[in-house]
């Protein structure tokens, strides 16, 4: 029976973790504390799950008196991401296992510190990188593996981010640099750990550019110069497109997503997630290019976009005897166009086109949430024949490229990887 804590309320908690172990996975799993800075969020937490009224709640800094007194094995990290490095190193001092939503920090130098204590600790520490499970994505690497494409020469990765999900990360937190790392940390993340996953590769050098072009005080469909406005109250939504497009006049919202739900539904303390998407304050970057060397050889050309008319993404990974290629449409329900179900396409180099369909299954990510849940809580699926739960290296190596990304945007230059992380996983 593993005893968990939980730090950090936060709708991914609740949805992607807490509810999981109250569900499907109460025989092995039991909730015996958490933590949240915002009593208000506590109280929604206990109205959403009332059968956890019994379970102690603490502030912060009663961290050490929480593990004191639950005695736990286990510590869930879903706090804010600048705040996941306090509590993974405080969990490893305690000897327990991590289990972190990604990213797992969101600096190169605080990747470091969890290796460093995670080598003195008897626990382990393990990214949620749960796009991995989604069922194209295992399937690309069950392709890999099997030497479909020989040695892997070249990667092409087009991120796609829609003007609904990619204009509500410049409205909340994410959009200080200091919270979220900026989103070449925060989102791609995602990204950067798939392709590390998939060509079993290490970065070692990236070079990058990126722009602040839609957003910010110099965003084009900015109404005016105003600052300091909330979408529930500026009296100028009706001339921000970015508004009219995905709501009412009624001030209410015509499509849902995941990330912004629950936070809209309640007004948290000292908290809107309704910020203006055009405040003066707005200084991360909504655009990036980027090119990533590998130690095997690989290069990585990859961009993401946050203001697009659609969401998804288009992969290709080139080598000595093939290519594959996948093109994802995302949230299907806010693209204004017909498109096709997605299947991987595979290019022998002397050979014919094979088209690749792909069982799916129901879920979060692509249907990614379930699976990794069960590995999570009830350990690795023996059938498997790969790695797929990530530690903290990967956690390390895939914010070290999204470090290097925006360093390299600001300073003009490329950046060594190995410098990031002052070497400490490559010795």
């Amino acid at each position: 029976m593993k005893r968990i804590v939980v730090c950090g309320l936060s709708n991914r908690a609740m949805q992607m973790f807490i509810k999981p172990i109250l569900t499907k996975f109460s025989e092995e799993n039991e909730i015996v504390g958490f933590l949240d800075q915002d009593e208000r969020r506590v109280e929604l937490f206990y109205e959403k799950f009332p059968n956890l009224r019994d379970v102690p709640y603490y502030k912060p800094e009663q961290f050490s008196e929480m593990i004191h007194n639950t005695r736990p094995t286990t510590v869930i990290v879903t706090s804010r991401d600048d705040t996941h490095v306090d509590y993974i190193l405080q969990g490893l001092k305690f000897d327990l296992d991590i289990i972190c939503e990604k990213p797992m920090v969101i600096t190169s130098q605080d990747a470091r510190r969890v290796m460093e204590a995670e080598e003195r600790s008897k626990g382990k520490v393990t990214v949620a990188f749960n796009y991995r499970y989604n069922p194209f994505h295992r399937k690309i690497k069950e392709l890999v593996l099997e030497g479909k494409v020989g040695k892997i020469t070249s990667i092409d990765l087009n991120w796609y981010i829609d003007t609904y999900h990619g204009a509500s990360y410049f409205k909340r937190w994410n959009r200080m640099r200091d919270y979220s790392g900026g989103l070449s940390v925060h989102k791609s993340t995602h990204h950067f750990d798939l392709v590390n996953w998939w060509i079993d590769q290490k970065p070692i050098e990236v070079f990058a550019y990126g722009g602040l072009h839609y957003y910010g005080k110099y965003g084009e469909a900015n109404p005016s110069p105003t600052d300091n406005r909330y979408c529930g109250t500026c009296k100028e939504k009706l001339l921000c497109n970015y508004y009219t497009r995905w709501s009412n006049r009624t001030n209410s919202g015509v499509v849902e997503d995941d990330h912004v739900k629950a936070e809209v539904e309640h007004n948290y303390t000292n908290y809107r997630p309704d910020a203006c998407i055009f405040d003066h304050e707005i200084e991360i970057e909504d655009t990036y290019v980027a090119t990533v060397k590998y130690d095997q050889g690989a290069l990585l050309s990859y961009s993401i976009n946050f203001s697009l008319p659609y969401e998804g993404y288009r992969l290709a990974i080139n080598g000595t005897k093939g290519r594959i290629e996948t093109q994802e449409f995302h949230e299907l329900s806010r693209i204004p166009f017909p498109v096709s179900r997605q299947t991987i396409d595979y290019y022998p180099l002397f050979g014919s086109k094979e088209i690749i369909h792909v069982v799916q299954n129901e879920g979060g990510h692509g249907g990614g949430d379930p699976l990794i849940q069960e590995d999570l809580f009830l350990g690795v699926d023996p059938s498997r024949h790969y790695e797929i739960l990530a530690g903290s290296r990967a956690g390390a190596y895939s914010i070290a490229v999204g470090e290097g990304v925006w360093k390299s945007t600001k300073e003009n230059k490329p950046i060594r990887i190995d410098k990031l992380l002052e070497n400490f996983i490559y010795e």
